[in-house]
């Protein structure tokens, strides 16, 4: 069940589990889970919290209902086009988002259940292990919705499947499916989706049984390669909010609104 240490936290269902897990479900199922502006800020402050809860040895994060998350409200990122003050915060949360996972020193492991777009795939795939369902589709989408891919996949997308990949699923805005994104090394590991959570829970279960400072520390020590990313990802963020200020950005916002393709004037 959940505490009072949690309790303030509205997209987000916290639940504590055995041997230390701490069950995080992304909870707007009725909108496959979509990032609004709440959700948003919840993602990137959560694991303060989770890093200071001495109860806390292992994360699993989850979505509600058929999907990890849907990507952005489109609501909510229509309102950031055009909109500094609104970009500005939208900066912020998603660089405490990717920082604050990288940082916090409980092993965090995602269960992909289902659809992984924007937010939640930063979730998704800066967790320290990532088990995705056999069933379940991903992409970055930034590129669809004209704006560059900032929200993380410059930090951690070529050192988890190669440079390569990554341009290519990112340029494109593909989808891609649990056993592809395992066979190209962007996940963990992927399984059926019945055996998702069974898998997850087992695997979290075996870490929070074993040394803690070990693997704390071992984290924390294979993370320097992704702090040395850091630049790199600084500056996808920036200009991803460049594109917010431009007109792609609106009309990959009101083409998406308006269910068709984009004319981004080529």
């Amino acid at each position: 069940m959940t505490d009072k240490w949690f309790q303030d936290y509205k997209g987000l269902l916290i639940e504590r589990r055995e041997q230390g897990v701490l069950l995080i479900t992304i909870n707007r199922p009725e909108v496959l889970n979509a990032t609004d502006a709440q959700l948003h800020n919840e993602l990137s402050r959560v694991w303060l919290d989770v890093d200071a809860d001495t109860q806390t040895r292992v994360v699993v994060v989850t979505g509600a209902g058929k999907a990890f998350s849907a990507g952005g409200d489109l609501e909510w990122i229509s309102s950031m086009t055009q909109n500094y003050a609104g970009m500005k915060q939208a900066f912020k949360e998603a660089g405490d988002l990717v920082y604050g996972m990288t940082q916090c020193s409980k092993i965090i492991i995602s269960a992909i259940n289902g659809v992984a777009v924007g937010a939640g795939l930063a979730v998704a795939l800066m967790a320290d292990i990532s088990i995705m369902a056999e069933e379940a589709r991903i992409t970055d989408g930034h590129v669809r919705l004209g704006v560059a891919a900032g929200d993380h996949a410059n930090i951690i997308w070529p050192l988890l499947c190669g440079l390569a990949k990554a341009k290519y699923y990112l340029l494109t805005a593909e989808f891609i499916d649990g056993k592809t994104a395992d066979q190209i090394g962007l996940v963990s590991k992927s399984v059926p989706l019945e055996e998702l959570m069974d898998e997850a829970m087992r695997v979290a279960l075996k870490i929070s049984q074993g040394p803690v400072d070990a693997t704390q520390w071992t984290k924390r020590a294979l993370n320097l390669w992704i702090n040395q990313a850091a630049p790199a990802f600084d500056a996808s963020l920036a200009f991803e909010m460049l594109n917010f200020m431009g007109p792609d950005a609106t009309e990959g916002v009101s083409a998406l609104m308006e269910r068709r393709d984009p004319d981004f004037g080529a």
